[in-house]
């Protein structure tokens, strides 16, 4: 499933053409995805203003005129992609099957946002802007992981009530919002934290660590596109890159990268997950 910096480099790819410009029309091919699109989804949406997209957890937030949003989940295989009508044709990045463009808006200016999900574990909702922090999809949502209300006083006290190990208690979207199994890893692994540690027995100065370097991490990622991990693609279709500095994810038995260090990275798997991590270098 696409993460947090996978979410905003598509976000930070669609922003330039969709904020200030107007949709002319919805076009609805199905009438669900992981859920059932709202009633009159397509004739709501016609004519509506775009005036801001931003960002809550791994949801994409565009604001609308007359007071609502429309949201987009991309679930397990969802892409958004930007195309533009060239000589009164459309050209599509040939390396999806069109057959799964399930949502697409048509702009006023000739460009189009397609919504292609082959696995229909998207979500895409509309819903007064006003609501949206009392939705069931976001009200149990924590605290943002690269703004300032995600900080080491508010971390620290937070992992002091959890007695779940600190892998569990990252991948909770009521502590933080976005963090997934990828980066989670990675960030463990540069704090030298074992996944297998209750949360409540780790040491102040190694959880106030972790803030930082969360943040380092999702930034670091963001400015390389996310990861190309399975199905993600960001909206010109282009592969990220950031697979290519993983330290730990997706690398057992391998050489751990730490200098000194000659032990193999292992991999566990908790709650359902796979957790990979130096057991010579966390502790």
């Amino acid at each position: 499933m696409p993460e947090l910096p996978e979410v905003e480099t598509v976000l930070r790819g669609i922003s330039p053409i969709l904020e200030g410009n107007q949709i002319d029309y919805a076009q609805v091919n199905r009438p669900d995805l992981r859920r059932p699109f709202p009633n009159n989804l397509a004739k709501r949406l016609k004519n509506r203003k775009i005036n801001f997209l931003h960002r809550r957890s791994k949801y994409i937030l565009i604001d609308l005129s007359e007071g609502e949003t429309l949201i987009m989940h991309l679930g397990m295989s969802g892409r958004i992609m930007i195309s533009q009508k060239v000589a009164g044709t459309f050209h599509h990045n040939t390396t999806h099957s069109q057959k799964h463009d399930h949502f697409i808006l048509h702009l006023k200016d000739n460009h189009q946002l397609t919504f292609n999900d082959p696995r229909r574990f998207g979500v895409i909702d509309l819903l007064k802007t006003e609501n949206l922090e009392l939705s069931g999809m976001l009200s149990q949502i924590g605290p943002e992981p690269l703004s300032n209300s995600f900080n080491e006083a508010y971390f620290v006290s937070t992992m002091r009530l959890k007695k779940t190990n600190i892998k569990s208690a990252l991948l909770d979207q009521r502590i933080v919002a976005g963090l997934g199994n990828i980066y989670v890893c990675e960030a463990l692994f540069r704090a030298g934290i074992s996944p297998k540690r209750r949360a409540v027995r780790i040491s102040h100065k190694k959880l106030s660590s972790l803030v930082p370097i969360i943040k380092e991490i999702l930034l670091e990622a963001i400015s390389s596109g996310g990861s190309s991990l399975r199905d993600f693609r960001n909206a010109s279709g282009d592969l990220g890159y950031f697979q290519h500095s993983f330290d730990v994810y997706g690398r057992e038995d391998e050489d751990c990268y730490n200098k000194d260090c000659d032990s193999k990275i292992k991999r566990i798997t908790q709650a359902g997950r796979s957790s990979f991590y130096c057991s010579n270098c966390q502790r």
